[in-house]
């Protein structure tokens, strides 16, 4: 974890990253991989309307928080299928603003702009800490946080490859991992079986047995039903029984390690990703 007087640090949230693109009174929300999700999220869209600019592009992340100030990617999955009245935006970043570009101005002075022009309405700005890194990460999951961003106080927005300046760090173990088949018991829920990309082919990465709950489950099995294929999807055949799938369902698992052959321990469901 990073440290020193040179870095501030800010909660890790757990939800879908996305930009608010605000412009000709019209805003419109895109995710990581440049997908319009605006009808989606209508309400973060809604809540963009009394940003205070007439232009803008901020970066953030859509979550639910919980009453005690966590957030739940299953909580959000959970809430998408619905009315998504619970979303909001936590704002971190502040890119474009009324024509002019702030990606090279230090990281401090464009969030000073970012929390006046959200000031007054129902997005949330993620607080900078200036404290000890490595006490505030152990806080943070001993509170049951996702996590800690800590970002050079200086730096210019990162564009292209990863920078070193931003340094993410989470409490528990998380990867997207590709869906490969389902298990069922008699007709119940058994489980999924996931792999990790590498190049064209797809290595078995374990099977994952918990975090399911009566809604996540009806989603997998509408998705992956249609999906259903006679062969494994995995480069190297596994000796295990499944209903398999073809491998384009990506799911967010948490796990407490890997074994040396990439399998994970302990793994639990968190939702299907979607915007990557």
């Amino acid at each position: 974890m990073p440290n020193g007087a040179r870095w501030i640090h800010e909660i890790k949230f757990d939800g879908y990253r996305v930009q608010v693109h605000l412009a000709n009174e019209t805003v419109k929300i895109f995710t990581r991989r440049g997908n319009d999700w605006t009808t989606r999220f209508r309400k973060v869209a809604d809540d963009a309307w009394h940003i205070s600019a007439s232009s803008a592009i901020v970066d953030g992340e859509i979550v639910v928080p919980g009453a005690d100030g966590t957030t739940d990617f299953s909580a959000l999955q959970n809430e998408l299928r619905g009315k998504s009245g619970r979303i909001v935006l936590v704002a971190f970043d502040l890119l474009y603003l009324n024509g002019r570009d702030l990606r090279k101005l230090p990281l401090l002075e464009r969030k000073a702009e970012l929390k006046k022009i959200i000031a007054g309405s129902h997005i949330q700005f993620s607080e900078s800490f200036e404290a000890d890194g490595p006490e505030m990460f152990a806080h943070a999951c001993r509170v049951g946080l996702e996590g800690v961003v800590s970002k050079v106080r200086d730096s210019v927005y990162p564009t292209g490859s990863r920078r070193r300046d931003w340094v993410k760090k989470s409490c528990a173990q998380r990867e997207t991992l590709t869906i490969a088949g389902f298990a069922l018991d008699g007709d119940e829920w058994d489980g999924i079986y996931v792999g990790r990309r590498k190049g064209e082919g797809l290595i078995y990465a374990g099977k994952v047995d918990h975090g399911f709950d009566k809604a996540s489950i009806a989603d997998l099995r509408k998705r992956l039903t249609p999906l259903i294929r006679k062969t494994q999807p995995y480069t190297r055949r596994i000796a295990h029984k499944a209903i398999w799938v073809e491998p384009e369902v990506r799911a967010e698992i948490e796990y407490r390690a890997k074994s040396s052959e990439g399998k994970v321990r302990h793994p639990f469901f968190r939702g299907v990703r979607e915007d990557q």
